[in-house]
């Protein structure tokens, strides 16, 4: 890990941009600017993006608007290598593809080659509008996303996007490099061969799930890798809570019943000490001294100021102390300073 690495200042709370790429739903170009505008009111100066959100649009928006809001560059930017943007001249752009509903004619592709990283990184800068992006993260290398395909995947990786990565970070490109996953295995098998900086990870260290304890940190710990939390809601289970009465979405599908009944639990224990669930899924993994900052996504005026309001909710130490009495939460997770 560089030195400069370790002067990176993200903040507790960052800015995810997926949703302004128009994630599911199409959102109007001043209704993203909007939010970026009030993120920066609001003090967040860590934006993280990719080419996949909306292929290209997510970018686009933050490069247009960061533009305008911060011509010095001072904001942390990361964004993500791994896959290509093919045209899709007959795409039917009013529809949802890959996730997305874009404007944009492109269909993302995985590729792990130098070309490809190094073709990728060199669109995002345009797209961005910035001299140098301040770190790359693979995107959604891992059995999670690739199945059997993995061990090809891994080593197109290995033998060549990492290449280009570590090259990119020599030259000065880039400040950082890492990855963007959603599993913790494939942290720990890359961390077996490459030199990284950061870890983006979601949805595996939350106010539900501390497996990471077991191996993945004490390696980053040993290696002096930071992680950046990213899903701290846990595909909003813990944003909605279970009570409601209406569907909830955990890791992307349905909630299997022991983690209804373990949101459940939280749950009463928020209502004893009169602490919002999200303020809580928000908080908990800031207590780390690995965790830089947490990515909850963003994707309206409504959604951020809801989660800066989260972050800043008072939340007294009894109450951490009473989720670990109870099992909820891992006897060697460290919590929040004020809980300490």
């Amino acid at each position: 890990m560089t030195e400069k690495t370790v002067a990176l200042d993200f903040g507790q709370l960052g800015f995810g941009a997926a949703a302004i790429g128009n994630l599911y739903r199409a959102i109007p170009d001043s209704d993203a600017r909007a939010v970026i505008d009030q993120a920066w009111v609001a003090g967040l100066r860590y934006f993280d993006t990719a080419p996949h959100y909306g292929f290209g649009l997510s970018e686009k928006r933050l490069g247009a608007a960061l533009a305008d809001l911060d011509p010095g560059e001072t904001a942390i930017i990361s964004t993500k290598v791994g896959r290509r943007l093919d045209p899709t001249p007959d795409a039917d752009l009013s529809q949802v593809r890959q996730g997305f509903v874009s404007p944009e004619p492109y269909e993302s592709m995985f590729d792990y080659s130098y070309d490809a990283v190094m073709r990728s990184y060199e669109a995002s800068r345009v797209r961005l509008r910035r001299d140098r992006i301040d770190i790359l993260y693979v995107h959604d290398i891992g059995r999670f996303a690739h199945g059997d395909a993995h061990e090809a995947r891994m080593r197109e990786l290995l033998n060549g996007g990492f290449r280009a990565l570590e090259e990119l970070r020599r030259t000065g490109a880039v400040r950082a490099i890492g990855l963007g996953v959603n599993e913790t295995a494939v942290c720990e098998e890359i961390l077996a061969h490459a030199d990284i900086d950061l870890i983006l990870l979601a949805g595996r260290y939350t106010l539900l799930e501390q497996s990471p304890l077991d191996s993945l940190f004490p390696l980053c710990a040993a290696r002096g890798v930071r992680i950046i939390v990213g899903g701290p809601f846990n595909s909003g289970i813990l944003a909605q809570g279970v009570r409601h009465g209406g569907p909830v979405h955990y890791d992307y599908g349905e909630p299997p019943a022991p983690i209804v009944d373990r949101v459940r639990r939280i749950e009463a224990h928020c209502d004893a000490f009169g602490v919002a669930l999200g303020a809580a899924a928000l908080q908990f993994p800031i207590g780390h001294p690995l965790v830089a900052t947490v990515i909850p996504g963003i994707g309206s005026t409504r959604h951020l100021d809801s989660a800066v309001e989260l972050m800043a909710q008072p939340i007294p130490a009894a109450f951490w102390q009473a989720l670990r009495q109870d099992g909820l939460i891992d006897p060697r997770a460290p919590l929040p300073a004020s809980a300490a």
